[in-house]
C-alpha cells in the first residue's frame, strides 16, 4: 500500500518540493500483539527522525487508528538533506492515505507543511513564504499549512490556502466533497494601514546640518556615519529615518518577508509592512551578523534588506566583525559557503553607523573636558578600517544640541514633509535608471558615474582641488559625485554644480583630519 504526498523544504529564502512516500507493509509475528515500525529514510536529520513518535502519538490522539504494519517513509530526491518540523504533516496525512483513510487518492495538486503536537495540534513552522512562493511557480491548486502561517502565505497569489489546527481538521477538508472558500487578505490595506509611525522627525529639536544629512542619505540610498557626544541625539536621529524612507513597495515587502520568515521573524500580520530597522548589539559575532550555520540562515544584513541596518557605538564592534560588512555593502548580498551547500541571501541596505569620537565621548566638546590621550584616540578610531570608511557615503558631526534649540516653542519639521522630497527625489532616480539594475544613486556604476554626473571645467577643477587637499581615494571621488547627484535630485535639477560638490564634500568629515 503506496501513497503519496508533496511538502516543501526551505533552502536559503527559497523552497524546494519534497515527495514523502508512504508505503506500509505487512508485520510478520504476533498478531494478537502488533507492533508498527515506521523508518525514514532521504536524507532526513534529527527533528525529522524524531517525527516518528509525534506523529503516531498525534494520529492516536486524534481518534484515529494507527496503522499496524512496517512504516517505510521515504523523502524525495534523497541525495538532499531535510531539516525541521515541517515534514510531521505530510508524513501524517500519508500514513492515514496509505491506510484508506481518505477518500481522494491523488493528492498531486495539495501541498502539506506543518509540525504536529502529540495532541494532534499543528504548530507554526518557518518559511512559509517561501513555501507559498514554490506552490504557486510549480502550479499546486491548495496549500495546508498552520493557522497562524496562513496570513503570511495569503500574500501569494494564484494559490488557495487553507489554515488548520489540527490534525483532524485537515483529515475533515480532505475529505469533505466541496472545499470551503480559501484564506484572503488585503495586501493594499495591510501596507496602507502601516504607514503610520510611532516617532517623528518633529520631536528632534536643533541639529538641522545633521537632519540635512540624513535627508540626502536617505533620498540616494547613501550610507552614513554621525560622529558626536553622548546625548546629542544620534540614536534619535537614527530612529527615526525609516519614517522618511520611500513606502515600502508590495515586491520589496514580499522578498522582505521572504526573509524575515526562514529566520522565523515574520510577525503576526504575515506580511512586513515596514522597511526593517536592525540594531544588533556591538558584541554580535561574525555569523550573526552576516549569517551562518551548518545550513545557513539569514544574518542582520539580511534581516535589514531593503531597510535600514543601524550600528550604534562603531568602534565597540569587534574589527573581524566590522570587515564582513564589506561585501553586502559593495554587492548587496550575502554568499555564505558551508561544505553541504553555497547559499546566497540578498541584504541590500542603507547602513547608518554612529560614534563617540573618542573613548571618553567629549573630544573637540567646546562645554565638556576630554580626559584621553592621544594614543587612546588613536587606538579607538583605528578599529574603524579605512576600506569601511570609504564604504560610507556621508561622515557627519553631530554636536551636543544647545540649551536654547532645546526650549525652542517652534516645532521643527516634521517627517511627512521630509518624506515627500525624499520620494520625489526617489522617483527621479528610478525614472533615470530605467531598464538597469540600479534603484538608487548610492548603487551608481563607474558607467553611470560618468554618464549622469557630468561637470564643467570650473566644477571639475574644484573637485580636483578638494581630492588633492584632503588625500582622498578613488572611492571617495566616486562617493562625492553620487551623494552630489543626490542634492541635485532633491533640487529637482539635471546638472550637477560646484554647489552640490562643495556641500557633497562637507559630508566627508573624517577625511579632514578630523582628530587633529
Amino acid at each position: 500500500m503506496l501513497f503519496k504526498t508533496l511538502s516543501a523544504a526551505v533552502y536559503g529564502i527559497d523552497a524546494e518540493l519534497v515527495e514523502v512516500e508512504v508505503n506500509l507493509t505487512p508485520r510478520a509475528g504476533d498478531s494478537m500483539n502488533p507492533e508498527p515500525t515506521v523508518t525514514v529514510v532521504g536524507l532526513p536529520d534529527l527533528a525529522v527522525r524524531e517525527s516518528r513518535e509525534r506523529i503516531r502519538a498525534a494520529i492516536t490522539n486524534s481518534g484515529i487508528f494507527f496503522p499496524v504494519y512496517r512504516i517505510t517513509i521515504n523523502l524525495a530526491p534523497a541525495d538532499v538533506k531535510k531539516e525541521g518540523s515541517a515534514f510531521d504533516l505530510p508524513i501524517a496525512v500519508g500514513i492515514l492515505g496509505a491506510n484508506g483513510e481518505l477518500k481522494r487518492e491523488d493528492l498531486s495538486d495539495t501541498l502539506l507543511v506543518g509540525e504536529l503536537a502529540l495532541d494532534g495540534r499543528i504548530r507554526a513552522i518557518r518559511g512559509a513564504l517561501p513555501i507559498a512562493v514554490a506552490a504557486r511557480r510549480n502550479n499546486f491548486k491548495r496549500l495546508f499549512l498552520p493557522a497562524e502561517n496562513a496570513s503570511e502565505a495569503a500574500v501569494v497569489t494564484g494559490l488557495d490556502v487553507y489554515p488548520v489546527n489540527d490534525l483532524r481538521e485537515v483529515i475533515d477538508l480532505l475529505n469533505a466533497d466541496e472545499m470551503p472558500p480559501p484564506l484572503v487578505v488585503d495586501t493594499a490595506a495591510m501596507l496602507h494601514e502601516a504607514e503610520n509611525y510611532p516617532v517623528d522627525f518633529r520631536e528632534v529639536r536643533g541639529q538641522f546640518h545633521a537632519k540635512r544629512a540624513i535627508e540626502i542619505a536617505t533620498a540616494g540610498g547613501h550610507n552614513i556615519l554621525m560622529i558626536g557626544p553622548p546625548g546629542s541625539g544620534k540614536t534619535m536621529l537614527a530612529k527615526r529615518i525609516p519614517t522618511i524612507l520611500p513606502p515600502i513597495t508590495f515586491d520589496e515587502a514580499l522578498e522582505t518577508t521572504k526573509i524575515h520568515s526562514v529566520a522565523g521573524l515574520s510577525g503576526a500580520s504575515g506580511l512586513v509592512q515596514h522597511r526593517p530597522f536592525r540594531s544588533p548589539h556591538h558584541t554580535i559575532s561574525d555569523a550573526g551578523l552576516i549569517g551562518g550555520g551548518a545550513i545557513p540562515k539569514p544574518g542582520e544584513v539580511s534581516l535589514a534588506h531593503n531597510g535600514l541596518l543601524f550600528l550604534d557605538e562603531l568602534p565597540e564592534f569587534e574589527r573581524n566583525v566590522l570587515e564582513v560588512l564589506r561585501q553586502p555593502l559593495e554587492d548587496h548580498k550575502v554568499t555564505i559557503s558551508r561544505a553541504a551547500m553555497s547559499l546566497t541571501f540578498p541584504s541590500s541596505f542603507m547602513l547608518v553607523a554612529a560614534m563617540n569620537p573618542c573613548p571618553c565621548g567629549f573630544f573637540n566638546d567646546p562645554t565638556r573636558e576630554c580626559k584621553c590621550s592621544p594614543p587612546q584616540i588613536q587606538r579607538y578610531i583605528s578599529k574603524i578600517s579605512g576600506p569601511l570608511l570609504d564604504r560610507i557615503d556621508i561622515h557627519i558631526d553631530v554636536p551636543a544640541v544647545k540649551v536654547r534649540e532645546l526650549s525652542e516653542k517652534e516645532a521643527a519639521e516634521g517627517s511627512a514633509e521630509i518624506r515627500a522630497r525624499v520620494t520625489n527625489a526617489r522617483k527621479i532616480q528610478q525614472e533615470r535608471y530605467t531598464g538597469e539594475q540600479v534603484f538608487s544613486n548610492s548603487q551608481m556604476t563607474p558607467r553611470l558615474i560618468r554618464q549622469h554626473c557630468q561637470l564643467d571645467l570650473s566644477t571639475q577643477t574644484m573637485l580636483e582641488r578638494a581630492i588633492t587637499k584632503y588625500g582622498l581615494s578613488a572611492r571617495a571621488y566616486d562617493r562625492i559625485l553620487k551623494v552630489s547627484r543626490t542634492i541635485a535630485d532633491l533640487l529637482g535639477v539635471e546638472q550637477v554644480t560646484s554647489d552640490h560638490i562643495a556641500e557633497a564634500v562637507n559630508y566627508r568629515t573624517l577625511d579632514r583630519n578630523y582628530w587633529q
